[in-house]
């Protein structure tokens, strides 16, 4: 059986936290050279720098730039492109010799792809104190790739829930959830209380505090849209089913195998709990994407969302959201059956098992084996990051840089610039407590990612659109994950696929 802390212990800051607070606090205002990076000069160098073609990451990329070329003296190029082309232009170019990046800012689930391209961190760098600040979860496990440094974490993503705490707070609305579902209305901790939370809601006037047709409410906003990045809102659910704590590594494949796993029976309840709650969604969730799922919300149309910390940003800014300092947060929701992989079989729970998803993991910055430029690279990416700057990203709405630095998680006075001090507290330890779980499950990192998430995609779009059943529909998924591992090779995927989920080879 597995023991989860309660749900008021994620509030309250642990001695390590309190340890932390004041280490960071050292590192930002009493040794300021471990934040600005010692100056140096790279008036002879002239870096490439690939990111995408975007306000989020992008914007920061070119801001950061500017700012390290008077710096340093150095010349910095950003060349950008389309997040649909990003993964195969990187691919490319960084296998030519020489590269033609010097500094690529990517999804930290390519570097199953990118890994032999990828030059270690200079020893020096790995010793800087900055990377104390990082949390460790990023640190550990999405910077290092078999014992090797390899990337710098420079935004930290995960998914968590957002609700309507003005909703959730009337006494009325309480009180007839209470006569209906027979517990108190609250944020969920279980993905079946998510689910009558969202039904609940759905038809709801908050004017009227009734169910009406006109000016409904719906429970609950989530992207379906194929290629609007909604299987990370299935994956957070598989997440809670399949996690094993006993089998780690296995949500997506049994790493002693490498066989599918995304047909056994936890699968198959969370995508049948994913489709079900688009009933419970706007009419037109199903072309969704997760920015148009972000906005439902923002904009008053849902009770509930799933989403990385973006929308607590664009939620608290009056010129865009019609819900500020009405938004409270929660930890993925959980359950209390785990599918067991070795056994074949569901395990009950006595306490609610929650596995916090990393989707997507944040987006890292690598410098190319072939650079011939790696030590301006590498100045380069270290000025990006550090505490100060990510400080200024982070808070910053828009940028799509999440909190991956302790000293982020207790900068209540730069976050109450853009949020409430309630809600900055808030949204921080929920963060936190994410981050901190034992559970925290990582996101699919393997060679030939975008192949395995194309078969996925398709064949979800097929089971949404009621064009196929789940289960036929999974099984199809598996066969075909099961082809492509064979063509790339089961040994060499199983190797990768180990090293990604931090497993010994």
């Amino acid at each position: 059986m597995v023991k989860e802390k309660s749900r008021t212990s994620i509030f309250m800051p642990s001695i390590d936290f309190i340890v932390l607070i004041f280490t960071s606090i050292f590192l930002i205002t009493l040794c300021p050279h471990l934040v600005t990076a010692d100056v140096k000069s790279f008036e002879s160098s002239a870096i490439v720098i690939g990111v995408q073609d975007a306000p989020a990451i992008g914007g920061p990329a070119a801001e950061h730039a500017k700012s390290w070329e008077k710096k340093t003296g150095g010349k910095a190029v950003v060349k950008k492109y389309p997040f649909g082309e990003l993964y195969q232009e990187f691919k490319n170019g960084i296998s030519t010799n020489p590269s033609q990046f010097d500094v690529i800012l990517y999804a930290s689930s390519w570097v199953g792809d990118f890994h032999n391209f990828l030059s270690p961190l200079p020893i020096k760098l790995t010793e800087s104190e900055t990377f104390d600040d990082v949390h460790t979860t990023y640190r550990d496990r999405l910077m290092l790739w078999e014992g090797k440094w390899i990337a710098v974490t420079v935004d930290g993503d995960l998914f968590n829930g957002y609700y309507r705490k003005d909703l959730f707070a009337d006494n009325i609305n309480r009180s007839n959830f209470k006569k209906r579902y027979g517990y108190e209305l609250s944020p969920p901790e279980t993905w079946s209380q998510y689910r009558d939370i969202a039904e609940f809601f759905t038809g709801f006037n908050p004017d009227k505090k009734k169910q009406t047709l006109d000016k409904p409410l719906y429970g609950t906003s989530e992207p379906f849209a194929h290629g609007g990045q909604s299987y990370w809102d299935l994956f957070s659910r598989v997440s809670a089913y399949v996690n094993h704590p006993e089998q780690k590594g296995s949500q997506f494949f049994d790493p002693e195998t490498m066989k599918a796993q995304v047909n056994n029976e936890g699968w198959i309840r969370a995508v049948t709990e994913y489709i079900e709650i688009l009933k419970f969604c706007p009419p037109d969730a199903v072309n969704y994407n997760i920015v148009d799922s972000r906005m439902a919300f923002i904009e008053g149309k849902s009770a509930m969302t799933l989403d990385w910390g973006d929308t607590a940003q664009i939620s608290a800014d009056p010129k865009i959201s019609k819900i500020v300092d009405k938004v409270g947060y929660f930890v993925l929701p959980g359950t209390k059956e785990i599918w067991n992989n070795k056994t074949q079989k569901w395990e009950k729970q006595k306490n609610v098992f929650q596995a916090p998803f990393l989707a997507f993991g944040g987006w890292v910055a690598s410098v190319p084996v072939n650079s011939a430029n790696k030590d301006a690279a590498w100045d380069y990416i270290m000025w990006f990051s550090n505490p100060e700057n990510s400080l200024h990203d982070v808070v910053k709405s828009g940028t799509g840089i999440n909190p991956y630095r302790y000293s982020h998680f207790f900068a209540l006075d730069e976050w109450s610039k853009a949020f409430s001090p309630r809600a900055a507290s808030e949204f921080l330890s929920v963060l936190k407590a994410s981050l901190d779980s034992p559970y925290a499950a990582l996101d699919l990192r393997i060679l030939g990612y975008d192949e395995y998430i194309n078969v996925l995609e398709a064949e979800l779009t097929a089971i949404i659109n009621g064009k196929q059943k789940i289960k036929q529909g999974m099984d199809k998924v598996a066969l075909e994950w099961e082809k492509i591992t064979d063509r790339l090779g089961r040994e060499n995927q199983k190797k990768i696929y180990r090293a990604s989920m931090g497993l010994s080879n």
